[in-house]
């Protein structure tokens, strides 16, 4: 079991349980000779955690409600684990083996590769699943690059694809290297894909490492997009005007996570910030995120190939409050009616990626609120993340308070978390390369 408490400091004690299963407990004994007992609500929900599927890199995750899952591997590409157990891989990337079928333009690099994946709301009827993928080729104009998003149909048995069909194939790529953290090519491509409850596709983009994307109107960069099944705008979307039609909201970084909070379908976005404030963001219909890296704008001087998004002293060590003064996550200075954050990291950047609402009884106090993963990155004196964050949320969206789901792993690098029909919580670890099945006791 995994007891929550709001301190890091009890040890750990791991245990068999059967059927291959481990568990981990924090006792409360030891909990209380560390004088971790005070939190009201620190007993009130334990977990049991189980390595679910073993995996590649692992990247997303969605579900058919008898269980079914399709994975993400970002190096491999699109697998389903059906309810049996057994597992099909069904798309690969270039010069990849073992797949029903390849795409030979598919590549992984760096941050890029085979990303998100979504499950058509109608599947039963259409057998629809989406896929974000990075993309190459002399018809790519990034460079011979792009991001793209495609459909496919998947047969009847899931064994195999069919169809397929690039629904958008003009999203963002960085082709080289630059002088920033994290400088290669490949960064930054957001590529998170899910359905909302208004039956429409919602796509995030991250920045590239481009300064002038966030702010842009039609490059898609920084963005969310909603469209219909086909990669359309979807309708009703309401961007500023000469934006592209296809972008729900704009000015953001790299969100990495989307969800639709129960009962108000409100968007919610998660995504890492530079070096400095991590975000979750209730995001409206043609809001401004607020981000705009540029150099020579907004009072900030030459940045380093342009791109502010690390500054100052990108490469070593500035106190984080420092940096967000001169490069805010979400600058309302510049931007009087930018969106605010409802969570913000305590300032910190730990790499923040997925995101879930929970739900189900079983979760107790924890159902409504929004579980968030960390990649569990902690540079220039910040504490490494990995963890799972449990955000209760306000009703307007514009605060939150937070409990910590205390996980056992070291350096993990939690890049999705996703809630099944069953009411599980899912873990896409890339450090470990499981998917863990963690399930309130």
């Amino acid at each position: 079991m995994l007891h929550t408490v709001s301190k890091k400091k009890a040890s750990q004690v791991c245990f068999a349980l059967p059927g291959g299963k481990t568990a981990y407990l924090l006792p409360s004994l030891l909990l209380a000779a560390s004088g971790l007992m005070g939190s009201h609500s620190s007993m009130a929900v334990t977990v049991t955690a189980e390595v679910f599927q073993k995996s590649e890199s692992p990247w997303d995750m969605a579900f058919l409600q008898d269980g079914t899952m399709f994975f993400t591997e970002k190096c491999g590409s699109l697998t389903v684990r059906l309810p049996s157990g057994s597992v099909n891989k069904l798309l690969g990337v270039g010069g990849s083996t073992g797949y029903s079928a390849t795409k030979n333009d598919l590549f992984c690099d760096g941050q890029a590769g085979v990303q998100g994946v979504a499950v058509d709301p109608e599947f039963a009827k259409n057998g629809y699943v989406y896929l974000y993928s990075s993309s190459k080729g002399n018809n790519r104009t990034y460079g011979g690059y792009n991001n793209i998003v495609m459909r496919m149909k998947v047969n009847s048995s899931l064994n195999g694809v069919s169809d397929i069909v690039e629904i958008i194939n003009d999203l963002g790529y960085k082709p080289m290297k630059s002088n920033h953290p994290f400088d290669g090519s490949g960064a930054h491509n957001g590529s998170r894909l899910r359905f909302g409850p208004d039956g429409y596709l919602y796509v995030t983009i991250g920045d590239n490492h481009n300064g002038a994307g966030p702010q842009s109107p039609t490059e898609l960069r920084d963005k969310l997009l909603r469209v219909a099944c086909d990669g359309k705008a979807a309708a009703g979307n309401n961007p500023p005007a000469g934006f592209d039609k296809r972008v729900f909201a704009y000015g953001v970084r790299n969100p990495q996570g989307i969800s639709f909070r129960p009962g108000t379908g409100d968007v919610y976005l998660s995504e890492s910030g530079p070096w400095h404030s991590d975000e979750v963001t209730k995001v409206v219909n043609g809001g401004n995120g607020g981000r705009d890296p540029r150099d020579n704008v907004n009072g900030r001087p030459a940045c380093p190939d342009g791109y502010c998004g690390y500054s100052p002293n990108q490469m070593g060590a500035t106190p984080p409050k420092e940096r967000a003064a001169f490069m805010p996550m979400t600058d309302l200075k510049a931007y009087l009616n930018a969106i605010k954050p409802a969570w913000n990291n305590n300032g910190l950047s730990q790499g923040m990626c997925g995101s879930v609402w929970l739900a189900g009884m079983q979760w107790k106090e924890w159902g409504g609120r929004l579980a968030v993963g960390y990649a569990g990155i902690g540079i220039h004196g910040t504490p490494t993340g990995n963890r799972i964050d449990i955000l209760d949320i306000s009703k307007d969206g514009f605060s939150a308070k937070r409990e910590e789901l205390m996980w056992p792993t070291f350096a993990g690098r939690f890049h999705h978390v996703s809630l099944r029909p069953d009411g599980a919580l899912y873990i896409a670890d890339e450090a470990s390369g499981n998917i863990y099945r963690v399930t309130p006791n």
